[in-house]
């Protein structure tokens, strides 16, 4: 019974979303070109569950590239409609169109000379008709079985702000790197902009050998290093090979004088490496495909300058 009642609830708000797809129209347009034209913000507003919705809309529109602000409107008429100026824009959300918050804050916003958008389920309303620009959210019918709580008008109200936030995106060429900019905190951000210059181990944590050191010295320099591997250069200084606990693993058993033998031995011959200035997202997906722990960092003569740990990639948030 359950499922069935879930699927009608899905089904009627598919439909409703297909017949708001048929309403986008020269309306639209009209609002994205008046937002990319304003100076300020745009100003979201909205009450009830219209304003939980409002407040979405407000993120995802700032999160794109396009400043906005969440206003309650009982707020607002009590000091906070200060916040606004005549180079806003302010985005309404009412199912009805006669809100009684918003429709107060109506007469003062044109006072203020935002020019103003209607989200709205009634075109024909106060709202409507006071709005410069109104985009019709309007629903056959609610997704409730009483027909009394916003379920498909706020689902209509929520597309639309997202179908606004995207066309204003592309709009303004708003780019992967501009995302990462505005999310540097979160794994988005992070896949988007850490570099491998940022978190590679570097100095005393770095350990480099030469190819004809013994295995025995290799280990003290990991240990002291406090590390997983050492890269290991030839007479030029340039990576030939990695040293890793994996390797120890695979000769110790087979071979008593280990500790030693030269590590060019018994090295990983050739491994990868990656530049400093790649992202550490690459980093990381090199790391996963070939199934290994370490990456030895290069400069463009091949020169290990840094090593980079899968732990380093943990820490950073990354994983």
């Amino acid at each position: 019974m359950s499922k069935n009642i879930a699927k009608e609830v899905l089904r009627i708000e598919r439909d409703a979303l297909t017949v708001l797809m048929k309403r986008i129209d020269s309306d639209f347009e009209k609002v994205v070109s008046a937002i990319c034209k304003i100076k300020g913000r745009v100003v979201v507003t909205g009450i009830g569950k219209p304003g939980f919705i409002a407040q979405k809309i407000s993120a995802t529109l700032s999160s794109t590239g396009t400043p906005s602000l969440y206003l309650h409107p009982a707020e607002a008429l009590h000091g906070d409609l200060g916040r606004v100026t005549r180079d806003d824009l302010i985005v309404a959300l009412s199912n009805s169109g006669e809100t009684e918050e918003i429709v107060k804050l109506l007469p003062i916003v044109k006072k203020i000379g935002a020019k103003l958008v209607a989200l709205t389920g009634n075109v024909h309303s106060t709202l409507g008709k006071f709005a410069d620009y109104s985009i019709d959210v309007s629903v056959k019918r609610e997704a409730c079985s009483l027909g009394l709580a916003p379920t498909t008008s706020t689902t209509a109200m929520l597309a639309m702000g997202d179908a606004l936030a995207i066309a204003l995106l592309e709009k303004k060429g708003f780019k992967e790197k501009d995302f990462a900019f505005f999310h540097p905190g979160g794994i988005l951000g992070k896949r988007l902009i850490l570099k491998v210059a940022d978190i590679m181990r570097k100095g005393n944590a770095n350990p480099i050998v030469k190819e004809n050191t013994p295995v025995k010295k290799v280990l003290l320099a990991i240990t002291k290093a406090r590390a997983g591997s050492a890269s290991v250069v030839n007479a030029r200084g340039r990576l030939v090979g990695i040293f890793t606990d994996g390797d120890l693993r695979r000769h110790v058993e087979r071979m008593p004088d280990l500790i030693q033998r030269k590590v060019k031995d018994v090295m990983t011959k050739n491994p990868t490496a990656i530049k400093k200035d790649r992202l550490a997202a690459e980093a990381f997906d090199i790391l996963r495909s070939k199934k290994i722990d370490e990456l030895p960092v290069v400069d463009d003569n091949r020169r290990p300058i840094g090593l980079l740990d899968v732990q380093d990639l943990l820490k950073a948030g990354l994983v």
